[in-house]
């Protein structure tokens, strides 16, 4: 589990989660030496910052629904991330439009900000798109929890909110068979750089103005290839991405 440290009103967050790194246990160990150098830190996801307020753990109702939902270490070390996904859900719940997710995956990220959001009582649907297994002709490359058994996964997870639509199918073609009209919040996490351009060039023109676009691994080293098509795309259209901390990119649209 996550290790909180509180020491007058500095909270320190640390999850030995580090992608890319040779050693993973000596880089996690050199971690845990640096923290005992400084305060208020946060090192997890390919983080490691320090002097930060750490917010997300000093809100509450967030990590209620944050802890409710983690079902791997990845989802403790993502934390900021999923708290990026909730403020963005607050403030689009504030605009007319759906909260529409592109790859799902195991649904736990979209129940974070749903269960943040009031959970099966939130007044707008929830749709989630995802393939939710790996095949041979996949440019992605697979994931742990992918199978023939995660679709129904989901269902489970999400039965008891009847604001929730799950889609299985191959982004972007399985919009065809329902996608809201209007879109606040616009969250997309396909891992490859073709299916998340087809899929903007889909969905780009529901966004209501000041609905929110977050790319999920857009400042992810690993997944540059995406970074340089979506420059590209957004920039066509008078648009540059908010490259954040967390690995993620933030678009507003006007």
């Amino acid at each position: 589990m996550a290790q909180k440290f509180e020491q007058d009103d500095q909270v320190n967050f640390f999850v030995p989660v580090f992608w890319g790194t040779k050693e993973p246990e000596l880089f996690a160990d050199l971690m845990r030496v640096a923290a005992k150098m400084t305060g208020a830190y946060h090192f997890a996801d390919n983080m490691f910052v320090f002097q930060r307020n750490n917010s997300m753990v000093r809100d509450v109702p967030f990590m209620d629904a944050w802890q409710q939902n983690i079902v791997s270490s990845s989802d403790e070390a993502i934390l900021w991330r999923r708290y990026i996904l909730a403020m963005a859900g607050y403030h689009c719940s504030h605009l007319d439009g759906d909260f529409v997710e592109c790859g799902a995956y195991e649904g736990v990220g979209a129940k974070t900000v749903l269960d943040y959001l009031g959970g099966p009582e939130f007044p707008k649907t929830f749709w989630l798109y995802d393939l939710f297994e790996h095949k041979a002709d996949s440019v992605n490359h697979p994931m742990p929890s992918h199978g023939p058994q995660l679709h129904q996964q989901v269902v489970e997870r999400f039965a008891g909110y009847p604001n929730v639509r799950i889609f299985k199918g191959y982004l972007p073609e399985v919009l065809e068979q329902g996608a809201p009209e209007r879109i606040a919040y616009l969250h997309i996490d396909l891992n490859q750089a073709p299916a998340e351009i087809a899929t903007l060039e889909a969905l780009f023109d529901r966004v209501v103005p000041g609905g929110m676009i977050i790319l999920d691994d857009y400042e992810m080293y690993f997944y540059r290839a995406q970074k340089a098509a979506e420059d590209n795309w957004f920039g066509q259209r008078g648009y540059k991405v908010f490259p954040l901390p967390t690995s993620q990119g933030f678009v507003i649209k006007r």
